[in-house]
């Protein structure tokens, strides 16, 4: 399209869309909003999933896995933020908040009380797992040593 502006002709500049790269499944939105939208609207058992935690170095190498939803009673080492190389008992998991709330690990508030801080539990890694029938259930279902084709290229 052309147009004519002080007395010479000038061409609109083109707009060119940017090419993205292909989306590997095909039912989750490569969009911001609608993956912030997913997050935070999320429902328990999804949270569940999303609030996972990598295993330490000797039960990845034990159990054949990386990471694993954290729970209630595991045992976890804090390797972010402030309260960095902290260890304890997880006492709570707040899905709604998706944080944890781990044992030692509090700060006062004006009136001298104590409250837990909230801990994302990717900044964690699990150190000692509480093992019942339903965990040994999935820590066998992901155990890539025994899957076959299993690729164990980044297990030490």
């Amino acid at each position: 399209a052309k147009w004519l502006s002080r007395n010479r002709i000038e061409t609109k500049p083109l707009i060119y869309r940017q090419r993205r790269a292909m989306k590997y499944a095909q039912n989750v939105a490569s969009c911001r909003r609608k993956s912030r939208k997913q997050h935070f609207s999320a429902d328990s058992s999804s949270r569940r999933k999303i609030m996972s935690a990598s295993l330490s170095k000797e039960l990845q190498a034990k159990y054949n896995i990386r990471s694993i939803p954290v729970r209630k009673d595991d045992e976890v080492m804090v390797v972010r933020g402030i309260y960095k190389n902290r260890e304890g008992k997880v006492m709570a998991c707040y899905r709604q908040k998706y944080v944890i709330h781990v044992e030692r690990i509090t700060r006062d508030k004006a009136n001298g009380a104590q409250v837990n801080v909230g801990i994302q539990p990717s900044n964690c890694i699990i150190t000692k797992l509480k093992l019942d029938k339903d965990r040994k259930s999935i820590l066998a279902r992901k155990d890539r040593a025994s899957s076959p084709g299993a690729n164990l290229a980044g297990v030490d």
